[in-house]
């Protein structure tokens, strides 16, 4: 891809591009390829035949907006139409005919799919390159092996082996090889062909097997190795024929990228169309081997990205284009045979099953690691999670047995992956994110852009894309300033330039490339932390991660000190709403505006509003910055998303911090926090919670009932329903009210002797014989304002099934045991909020907003976070906001600091505040104690930090329960928050407390334990009816069960039986 020559400034490219040219390939290439290698169907007997016409397929427009599709809950798609043919034998032959068959998911415009209602995305995964790889490994006694890797296109290995006495090996199982003599006679390569068409043909021979003559022979030999068997009752094609699927086409099919790679490494001139390994190849693959077992030829580097390529959503999706058709073609086959056999005419509409392809591609997308959902907590997630790249999956790495060297950095990331933002854990390394400007060519492979300067190379072009092997021969420097490149002794100008791999020091007019941009070798979520070259890796690291967890807060804020992506990254996630075209504003509220173009033409443009994410945030827009009757420009921003402000991204707030430690409150990365935040609603999110309830038919034919008449639950938790069972939009519901009533009818050979069911019909004369009360309530910590209510229709469900959802909107403030954290890797939980009257303030009697500890700094060395907060009071009084790119020190030394204390300087002038710079301690102030009034005794740093309030929230993580399911076959709690699980109680837990001198513990704590079945029923009971809770009778608890029925599995019947206490007389003598 080369850049147009007349391009003064090189812009961001769309960070959700690779997505769509990745959809659109397989649309637009693949569909037309698959269709046009659908196989013939036919009907010898018959003389019927069946015919798709690939060529000319049509992909008609969707019948909704992607809109209502989420609104809806179903698939946002198109229908697929391909030309067919049916011929029958003696008849004259028919036109073609369109036939549907079947819906193909859409991607939107943003790079998702919609599928159900859900925002999915599929992730780009990063494989190694089909070809052949030859490597250096060691033996269990350290001798050292020389290997062959050949990897297919369909992820299977041959590998070949030299071995210390010049032998060589085909290792086709892990603790299997054949000689390389054997798998060439197999393959149908005799001795002297061998010997006329390699290098090394001595070699050769002294791997030769022994009574092995003849093709058929090799061929028995191989099996007998490979499947472990000496019989064969069928014929020797029939044989090859099985040997051929089983072995030679899964691992033999190397592609067309495997083609060119395989020509490039052995220097062939085999076709690109020639996807199978061709017994040339295996020849010229043995021969190198040999060759570089004598110093011969190069070994490879498995982890060079030359090496490795994308396997993007288009090769995916074709993957299961080609999986649907071949489905459908089995479906055809199977048609046309039962009309025949039942003596029918066949049709086409009649023989092709149009819901294979939606029900394969829905599979996928359901299914597949490697389709996610979309990952909607800020306009920053979303961006991020389209462009990251991940090793695991189908074909692919796990993250249990890949080891370091594929998980670390290598020098061919540089400007095509992120050394910085990967995930944390057992995934470190497999999953990673592109570059801010890389790219992916059409072969797959990670592509970087960078400027020609150099006359060596065409002036025609200037920039291109360059991939990780074209880059090997270029020596491509950083620089962007003559003026601070030193001269070498000729008193030439020299800078430091990358060539292969290395940093050497080259003359200005030997350099063939230069970087577009310090940022281009950072990821997106990277390259929004500034002053990142000051702080350490693993900081920025858990910084950049950081910003994706950020919640929309309910007024946000843009930071004060950014880099300047902020409104490009805004403006590519696709949540703000931009002016398509030029016009007047006639008409703006806060649910839409009214665009009058120049012709007169009257544009509706509708904006979100209280729209739930797939993370449980609020998406909703709201215009700002323009008013009714003003002109927009095309792509000017009109509203706002939760989570930007003014066109810019704005993940949290600006917050006054002050570094000293505070009565241990801030103690191991707490971070103590103001009342002011929770009164003013600064850190206020607003979350929104999906509860669904499904009604369907039951097994006996008789369906669920969704009525507010239910006879099970007091009048006081239906007080919300209106006269259908469901929740009035707009109610306030608090924990266990009823959201929607439903009574289902209760199994005839159910079991009414349970405790809940007798105590309710004796006590409250409550009758549950019929039915049993299953409605949705809101659960612990769910209370909220009903924002809306829906009946749903799935689309792959029986007409029968109605399904209700009903949202929940809750605003959250900022409470005790939230996390909030900074751009720098700095994150706490709240432990205290302080009243603002005792919280420390400046001079001038501004209140600090939070304390975070200064002990924190030194030892993670993300010092970033000083340099940011510090220019902070000087651009907010005036409302400046600075934005600094990544690495300006290469300008000049210490160009943080120079930039912080002028800007310092010039806000103390312009608002007469000497205080807010102190030439004494620079950076510093001196604050008072709140409590006190006194000066503390030292200064602290006291600035404006932009911290966001991230996800992780103590209302989605406490949790308690005193009754709830167990396991079923241990008879032990649940473990988790979904599951309502517990822990428990075991005779340790309870002498503990006891031990302790605890006097009151509740009788069933140290007497019922959960693997009780029977005591557990008795404690409901007596619990429901009000008597107290005695003490069990004797039981065996379900532990002491578990060790006599392991033996059981075994034939053995053993039994719990009473045995005498002194089943030996002592009268009795015994003598030695």
């Amino acid at each position: 891809m080369i850049l147009d020559r007349n391009r003064e400034m090189f812009v961001m490219p769309d960070p959700g591009e690779i997505q769509l040219e990745a959809f659109y390939r397989p649309i637009n290439r693949g569909s037309m390829e698959e269709s046009n290698d659908f196989p013939r169907i036919e009907d010898t007997d018959q003389g019927i035949g069946f015919r798709l016409f690939g060529r000319q397929y049509y992909v008609i427009e969707p019948l909704i907006e992607k809109r209502d599709a989420v609104y809806e809950s179903v698939t946002y798609s198109s229908e697929l139409y391909v030309p067919a043919r049916l011929t029958r034998k003696g008849k004259a032959r028919m036109g073609k005919q369109t036939v549907y068959i079947g819906s193909i998911p859409l991607m939107s415009s943003r790079g998702t799919f919609v599928v159900n209602g859900i925002d999915r995305v599929i992730i780009n995964q990063i494989l190694r390159s089909p070809g052949i790889y030859y490597n250096l490994e060691r033996d269990s006694n350290g001798n050292p092996i020389y290997t062959g890797t050949i990897i297919s296109n369909r992820g299977g290995k041959l590998k070949l082996e030299l071995d210390g006495r010049n032998r060589i090996w085909v290792r086709v199982r892990k603790k299997r090889k054949i000689s390389i003599q054997l798998l060439l006679l197999a393959m149908g390569i005799g001795a002297k062909e061998v010997s006329g068409n390699v290098c090394y043909p001595d070699a050769f021979q002294k791997t030769k097997e022994k009574n092995v003559w003849s093709r058929e022979h090799a061929v028995l030999e191989f099996c007998k190795l490979l499947y472990g068997t000496d019989e064969y009752p069928v014929e020797f094609s029939d044989i090859f024929e099985e040997l051929r699927e089983r072995f030679f086409q899964p691992r033999f099919e190397i592609g067309e990228i495997g083609r060119i790679n395989l020509n490039k490494k052995l220097d062939l001139d085999v076709p690109k169309n020639e996807i199978f390994l061709l017994p040339k190849d295996m020849l010229a693959a043995t021969d190198y081997l040999i060759g570089i077992g004598i110093g011969i030829g190069t070994l490879d580097d498995i982890d060079h990205l030359k090496n490795r390529r994308i396997r993007t959503a288009a090769d995916l999706l074709q993957d299961q284009l080609r999986l649907a058709l071949e489905r459908l073609a089995d479906s055809m086959r199977g048609g046309l045979n039962r009309a025949t056999r039942h003596k029918h005419v066949p049709t086409i509409r009649s023989v092709v099953n149009s819901s294979l392809l939606l029900t394969t591609l829905k599979e996928f997308f359901g299914s597949h690691p490697l389709s996610q959902s979309l990952d909607q907590t800020n306009p920053l997630t979303q961006t991020v999670h389209k462009r990251k790249l991940s090793s695991l999956g189908p074909r692919g790495l796990t993250r249990r047995t890949a080891s370091s060297q594929v998980r670390d950095i290598h020098p061919s990331h540089y400007g095509r992956v992120c050394p910085i933002e990967t995930s944390e854990g057992m995934n470190a390394g497999l999953i990673s994110s592109l570059a801010l400007h890389a790219g992916v060519n059409h072969w797959g492979y990670l592509t970087s852009p960078f400027h020609r300067i150099s006359r060596i190379l065409s002036e025609e072009d200037v920039a291109a894309y360059v991939s990780a092997e074209e880059d090997e021969g270029f020596r491509i420097t950083t620089g962007t300033c003559l003026s601070v490149y030193r001269r070498d002794d000729r008193g030439k100008q020299a800078t430091v330039a990358r060539y292969r791999q290395e940093f050497v020091t080259f003359a200005w007019n030997q350099i063939h490339l230069r970087s577009i941009s310090p940022s281009q070798y950072f990821s997106v979520g990277a390259s929004l932390i500034p002053f990142l070259e000051n702080n350490d890796a693993n900081r920025t690291l858990m910084g950049s991660n950081m910003q994706r967890q950020a919640v929309p807060l309910l007024r946000p804020e843009r930071c004060i000190v950014g880099t300047g992506l902020e409104g490009q990254i805004a403006l590519d996630s696709g949540d703000i709403a931009i002016a398509p075209r030029g016009g007047r504003i006639d008409y703006i509220d806060g649910e839409g505006a009214t665009l009058v173009v120049s012709d007169g033409e009257a544009m509706d443009i509708e904006l979100v509003t209280y729209q739930r994410s797939n993370n449980n945030t609020c998406m909703h827009q709201k215009p700002g910055g323009i008013d009714q009757g003003e002109v927009p420009r095309k792509g000017q921003v009109m509203a706002d998303c939760g989570a930007t402000k003014g066109g810019e991204l704005a993940l949290g707030r600006n917050i006054l911090t002050a570094y000293m430690p505070w009565e241990g409150y801030n103690f191991e990365d707490s971070v103590l926090i103001s009342e002011r935040l929770i009164f003013e609603d600064i850190y206020t999110s607003i979350h929104i919670d999906k509860y669904e309830v499904e009604a369907r038919a039951t097994l006996q034919g008789t369906a669920e009932i969704i009525t507010r008449k239910i006879p099970h639950l007091d009048d006081y938790f239906l007080r919300h329903l209106d006269e259908s069972g469901l929740v009035l939009p707009g109610s306030w519901v608090e924990t266990g009210d009823v959201l929607v009533g439903k009574l289902t009818p209760r199994n005839p050979e159910e079991s009414l002797k349970a405790p809940e069911s007798n105590s309710l019909q004796a006590i409250f004369g409550i009758d549950t014989t019929t039915a049993r009360e299953t409605c949705l309530k809101v659960p612990t910590g769910g209370r909220g304002r009903i924002i809306d209510v829906r009946w749903i229709y799935p689309e792959d469900t029986s007409r029968y099934t109605r399904v209700v959802h009903v949202y929940v909107l809750q605003k959250r403030e900022m409470q005790v045991g939230d996390k909030a954290a900074g751009r720098h890797g700095n994150k706490g939980i709240t432990p205290k909020i302080t009243p603002r009257q005792d919280m420390p303030h400046s001079q001038d009697g501004t209140s600090i907003d939070t304390i975070p500890s200064p002990s924190g700094v030194p030892s993670r060395m993300n010092v970033g976070q000083i340099f940011e907060r510090v220019p902070g009071p000087a651009g907010y009084p005036p409302e400046r906001h600075y934005r600094i790119r990544p690495l300006d020190e290469r300008h000049e030394r210490e160009a943080p600091r120079k930039l912080v204390s002028p800007e310092l300087y010039g806000a103390s002038e312009q608002t007469a505040n000497p205080r807010s710079l102190e030439l004494d301690n620079p950076g510093k102030s001196r604050s008072i104690d709140g409590r006190t009034g006194e000066v503390f005794e030292q200064p602290a740093t006291v600035g404006k930090a932009h911290m966001p309030k991230l996800i992780h929230q103590v209302d989605d993580k406490i949790h308690a329960r005193s009754s709830g399911p167990h396991s079923r076959v241990t008879q032990q709690p649940l473990k988790g928050r979904s599951k309502q699980g517990g822990q428990r109680v075991g005779e340790m837990e309870v002498r503990a407390p006891e031990g302790s001198g605890v006097s009151h513990i509740p009788q069933e704590m140290p007497t019922i334990k959960p693997d009780h079945v029977q005591a557990r029923r008795k404690v409901v009971s007596a619990i429901v009816a009000g008597e107290p809770v005695y003490e069990p009778e004797t039981t065996t608890p379900e532990s002491p069960r578990s060790p006599v029925r392991e033996p059981r599995r075994l034939a053995p019947d053993p039994d719990l039986a009473a045995v005498e206490k002194n089943p030996v007389s002592n009268n009795r003598s015994w003598k030695g």
